[in-house]
């Protein structure tokens, strides 16, 4: 399968730089514990921090609703083996990307419930076209079309992760 560029790696380093800038501003010197979801987040994950000064906790939590090869969801499985106590702390959730929406209000209700004092959403990539659960992400990267996606920590099938910018995979 081909991969053909749709957003490149200064593209995205431009774009994370001014989200982390209005993440820092917003905080304004609070404590912040970033939880990415993996693994599509890591990537953005580890480009994020490095830009953001100020009191920073990182956790994680393994959401999925793909399995395999497929690019259908399936029911939303939530593993938070590395997921740290959230009570009383301003959480940013980080998602890769915004697809139907499940997997962030599912996330956002899911913190809420386990004690966070606020929650914010951040995701790379916002898909036009597929959303069914009404959620607005705080922070966005990118606004994309409904292709499939893959690169910088977007796969298909557990591949292509390692791309330095995100592209269109091509059958």
């Amino acid at each position: 399968m081909a991969v053909t560029p749709l957003i490149n790696e200064t593209q995205i380093q431009e774009r994370l730089a001014e989200l982390a800038q209005r993440i820092e501003a917003d905080y304004a010197e609070r404590p912040l514990t970033i939880v990415a979801v993996l693994t599509g987040s890591l990537v953005a994950l580890a480009d994020l921090i490095r830009r953001i000064h100020g009191p920073l906790r990182i956790a994680l939590v393994q959401a999925s609703s793909y399995r395999g090869a497929t690019t259908s969801a399936t029911t939303l499985v939530i593993n938070e083996t590395f997921a740290p106590d959230v009570a009383g702390r301003d959480v940013l959730l980080l998602d890769d990307i915004l697809d139907t929406g499940r997997t962030l209000a599912t996330l956002v209700e899911h913190l809420k419930d386990r004690g966070a004092a606020s929650v914010r959403t951040m995701v790379l990539l916002r898909k036009i076209g597929r959303q069914v659960v009404p959620i607005e992400p705080d922070y966005h990267g990118f606004v994309i079309p409904d292709v499939f996606v893959v690169g910088y920590g977007l796969d298909y099938n557990d591949e292509y992760r390692h791309l330095p910018f995100v592209g269109v995979l091509e059958p």
